[in-house]
């Protein structure tokens, strides 16, 4: 979810710091149209008594979650009028507020815009006769997938997403795959934001769509290997991945046959195909236990077998390589993941034999199997590397220089062949694509990432520091600024965090920041626990009853960094989303000093409400993370400890922008939109809170490549805004 620069005009003006903290960094003073400052909306009081294992809480505003809303998602035109109407009175307010600074935003967008390359294409993929690719033209704002065959030939367009998206105001294609014959494509496309997918299949021979759609589905799927037979994920009413099923190539809705139904609401589920392509894997699991049933690809009517039985606490992930079985566990305490093989056809635990050792501080974060090559990725430290192994089980690792950079493996379609495809980057070393012959050693560079606006390396550095939180733990930061940028406090500072589910934030090259760094600023992205940047245990520091670790650490960043001159409270804004929006959300409540202005991109706020609605799609699948306030009295005080939306009070909060989408199932559009109604009458700074919802998205914002970055132009139209404190200039 990145690109590069373009400045002319009036954009060029704005490269210069002194003009940036001036208050004429958007051509003209910061004035709101030189009028008097818009009204903002007040929302209705409804208080609702809610009472849970003894606790009571009372909730003024859950009037706004609309008891339809599994039928909002699919069809939005369905929402409550009065939501409706206070949504769209927040999205004016919004943009009566932010009118001084659409210049900006569009001097941004079209930097951001300057820095991809139109026309640009993914490097070829081989599959047997063909290379399959995807490629945009001009202008477009989705692409088109493609194939020609090896050594040449014309091009033969397999989806034309501009084309199937013309006319919609959302169109995303979740996944898209040929058959193992090459005689099929099927894609799945969510037309809502809802991430309710339907599943299309082509016959390439005469270009006509196959049987019937698939409807409700997760967007996941896959091919049988003997390409008669497809498997996907039914996704159910409350957005859960439920079932699998699998249909002939040329069936219909009643040719359908349900394979497996998972018994569990808190697991997730999905169906795949093994590199080998020997066999059909479901893979079932939560934050704590993972389940894998296997069908044999000679045999994909057979019904669903367990490779080993869930027990709680164990995770595992499989790889067919050979005859043998590959396994990516925790068992036996390795929390930072171990591999152990099994013979094909005894694949319980009790046959587990340790292959690669664990070593705390060490992640195996994934693997790939080729036909005389094993090759895992690994995290030491907040970076990654590759180690590859032959079938004799020497192993090497590609090494690389940088202090800090990102890398990560590319999957391909072939099994039998020596080449594997990494992507390497830095924040300041665009994307660069390498085929690595496993057996010479050699790596090819296929594509470099174009920035037709121009970018020179040289211009930036970047910086790996590390923070001291209260208990001692060193937490990563990742920096990036202009060269020559000085560190005495002066420079705007720009602080990203995640924090949690294990996901790593990793330093990349981003042609959206530097939107903010040739403007003077500093972008740090913070590694607070919660995340794996540091390991699995990294990651069990930061969750559940050690979740405000995540708050803390952040915290011990900024302080960090103001410590060393990297930007100081007044000229700070912190920016998250998702569950990085709850990061958000509990720093404004703990040190509101800290900050000059936050961005809450769909923040997860009202979480002790959505820990408690098994509605909700996610509800049951993360207790294992935040803990279940439903039946745990220790799990219920601990989330109402920190939950954002429990915990505002009369305080000086800084500015706050807080972003969603209505068709969104992951953070329901109304956090954000409950968090505003009560933040605004709440705080004590005078600051604005303002509420920006996307009415035809969903989670991860507009479809098209280049309406998306408008929606990044105004997060950051609004950092500078904030710092500037644009709605006081006169």
């Amino acid at each position: 979810m990145d690109r590069r620069q373009m400045m002319t005009g009036a954009a060029a003006a704005l490269t210069s710091s002194t003009a940036l903290l001036s208050g004429t960094a958007f051509g003209s003073p910061m004035t709101a149209d030189n009028a008097a400052r818009p009204t903002p909306p007040v929302a209705k009081k409804v208080p609702k008594t809610i009472t849970q294992l003894g606790r009571t809480r009372t909730d003024d505003y859950a009037w706004m979650k609309d008891d339809n809303w599994q039928k909002v998602l699919r069809d939005p035109s369905l929402i409550k009028a009065d939501v409706k109407e206070h949504l769209t009175a927040e999205n004016a307010y919004t943009k009566a507020m932010l009118a001084p600074t659409e210049a900006l935003q569009a001097a941004m967008f079209e930097e951001m815009k300057g820095r991809i390359k139109q026309d640009d294409a993914s490097v070829p993929a081989k599959d047997g006769p063909f290379e399959y690719y995807t490629r945009y033209d001009k202008g477009a704002q989705h692409p088109v997938h493609a194939r020609k065959p090896v050594g040449g030939g014309a091009e033969e367009v397999l989806l034309d997403e501009e084309k199937e998206a013309k006319g919609k105001a959302f169109y995303q294609v979740g996944a898209a795959s040929h058959s193992p014959d090459h005689k099929l494509y099927a894609w799945a496309v969510d037309e809502q934001g809802s991430e309710v997918f339907r599943i299309h299949v082509k016959d390439l021979a005469t270009g006509a769509l196959l049987g019937e759609a698939v409807d409700s589905t997760t967007g996941d799927f896959c091919f049988s290997p003997d390409g008669q037979w497809l498997f996907w994920t039914f996704r159910d009413d409350n957005g859960r991945p439920a079932k699998i099923y699998r249909r002939p190539i040329k069936g219909a809705a009643k040719d359908d046959v349900l394979i497996y139904d998972e018994p569990d609401e808190g697991f997730f589920i999905g169906v795949g195909v093994s590199s080998s392509e020997k066999y059909v894997v479901i893979s079932c699991g939560n934050q704590e236990t993972s389940e894998a049933l296997l069908i044999p690809a000679a045999n994909p009517t057979a019904k669903p077998v367990v490779f080993h039985p869930r027990e709680v606490g164990l995770r595992y992930e499989v790889e067919h390589w050979n005859d043998h079985w590959v396994i990516r566990t925790n068992a036996d305490g390795a929390v930072d993941w171990k591999l152990v093989t099994t013979p094909e056809t005894a694949t319980g635990k009790a046959n587990w034999k340790d292959w690669v050792a664990h070593k705390p501080g060490r992640l195996i974060s994934g693997t790939m199997a080729y036909k005389a090559w094993f090759v895992r990725l690994e995290k030491v430290d907040a970076l990654n590397r590759v180690v590859v192994t032959a079938q004799d089980g020497a192993e090497h690792a590609i090494a690389f220089d940088e202090a800090a950079y990102a890398l990560s493996l590319e999957g391909g379609y072939e099994y039998d062949t020596d080449t594997v495809r990494f992507v390497y980057n830095s924040m300041t070393t665009p994307r660069q694509w390498f085929d690595y012959d496993m057996k010479s050693r050699q790596r090819t560079l296929r594509k470099t990432q174009e920035i037709p606006s121009g970018h020179d390396p040289s211009k930036y550095e970047t910086r790996r520091l590390n923070a001291k939180a209260a208990d001692g733990a060193e937490v990563p930061i990742f920096v990036l600024m202009k060269k020559g940028t000085k560190l005495d406090g002066s420079a705007p500072l720009l602080l990203y965090g995640y924090g949690s589910y294990g996901i790593s934030m990793e330093p990349n090259f981003s042609i959206r920041n530097f939107s903010l760094v040739d403007r003077g600023w500093i972008w740090a992205t913070a590694c607070p626990r919660g995340g794996s940047e540091k390991g699995w245990s990294w990651f069990l520091d930061g969750k559940k009853f050690k979740k405000k670790n995540t708050f803390t650490d952040f915290i011990a960043c900024a302080e960090h960094l103001h410590a060393a001159g990297y930007g100081k409270p007044a000229s700070t804004v912190a920016y998250g989303g998702s569950a990085g929006g709850l990061l958000m959300g509990a720093i404004t409540n703990m040190r509101p000093d800290l900050f000059a202005g936050i961005i809450a991109a769909v923040p997860f706020v009202d979480v002790v409400n959505t820990m408690s609605d098994t509605t909700l799609p996610l509800t049951p699948p993360e207790w294992p993370e935040w803990g279940n306030p439903l039946e745990d009295k220790e799990a219920y005080d601990y989330i109402a400890s920190y939950s954002p939306y429990d915990n505002i009070g009369p305080k000086p909060y800084p500015a706050i922008l807080a972003t969603g989408g209505l068709s969104d199932p992951r953070v329901t559009y109304w956090e954000p939109q409950k968090w505003v109604a009560k933040l605004r009458p709440a705080t004590t700074s005078g600051n604005p809170v303002l509420l920006k919802i996307n009415m035809e998205a969903g989670h991860g914002g507009a479809s098209g490549r280049f309406d998306f970055l408008k929606e990044i132009a105004l997060d950051y139209a609004f950092a500078v805004w904030a710092v500037e404190k644009g709605w006081t200039k006169a």
